[in-house]
């Protein structure tokens, strides 16, 4: 199933899985407003779409994205108010990956520079290219990184290293992203595919209400006391105790068998 076109987006449904795929390959899907605003558009169709159980973030061509059309801005006569408002696009791209109901994958492919990278780090799992490069070039440039990154990277790969890679801007590549914790995964490129859609395809397999529930107290857990942890996660239990889907997690387990999850 293919989804309604888009200017800078191709997005296929494929079973449970969406796949959301860059499309300015000429400019190595570097970002413009247009494409902020379909890749919200994209994430509110998948989530709001019940078959959807994984969406797949990925880039056309040579790159992932290698964040904002510098082109673009050069020709563009933006007031501040709406170099603000494209900045705020930025923002609430990442925050939407995060706050997404369905587990985000990043495939990385190429470049995941600056804004690319800011998608890539608020995605659940990032999977690349063993020759891929990722960076954040902010400091570099005169500006700074967004997208809740600086909140984000110290979490997944510590404190020294988060400093290392935001304040010098350096690139790493797959193997190393994996070596320290910011994938999961990396492969030769002409196998990439194969092993996002392993992860994707272990995903789909699970509970909707139990990953939403899961997800939501993974990212929060860092900065909420362990009381409201603890009863937070008591109150996601017992939700998933009235869905049928526990049901069927259960009767699944005693019959010996793969469960079959409705989202319900």
């Amino acid at each position: 199933m293919t989804s309604p076109s888009y200017e800078t987006l191709i997005v296929k449904h494929r079973g449970p899985i969406a796949e959301i795929r860059f499309n300015r390959p000429h400019r190595l899907n570097a970002v413009i407003e247009t494409l902020y605003r379909e890749v919200l558009d994209a994430l509110d169709q998948a989530e709001a779409d019940p078959a959807i159980r994984v969406v797949i973030l990925t880039g056309e061509g040579r790159a992932f994205c290698v964040g904002a059309d510098m082109k673009a801005h050069g020709s563009a006569q933006r007031s501040l108010y709406e170099r603000r408002r494209y900045l705020q696009l930025g923002n609430d791209v990442c925050e939407r990956i995060l706050c997404l109901k369905l587990p985000a994958i990043a495939a990385v492919n190429g470049y995941a520079l600056g804004a690319g990278a800011e998608m890539a780090v608020a995605c659940d799992f990032i999977v690349m290219d063993d020759e891929a490069q990722l960076g954040f070039p902010e400091t570099g440039i005169g500006t700074c990184v967004g997208g809740g990154v600086s909140k984000l990277l110290p979490r997944l790969v510590g404190l020294s290293k988060a400093r290392e890679l935001l304040y010098t801007g350096r690139r790493i590549d797959g193997k190393e992203a994996t070596r320290i914790g910011l994938a999961v995964a990396s492969s030769p490129a002409d196998t990439l595919a194969e092993e996002v859609d392993r992860l994707a395809e272990s995903l789909a397999c699970q509970a909707p209400v139990s990953m939403a529930m899961l997800k939501r107290l993974v990212n929060q857990g860092s900065h909420t006391d362990l009381e409201s942890q603890l009863q937070q996660e008591l109150d996601a239990v017992f939700t998933c105790s009235t869905t049928a889907d526990w049901q069927e997690g259960v009767d699944a387990f005693a019959e010996k068998r793969s469960p079959v999850f409705r989202g319900c």
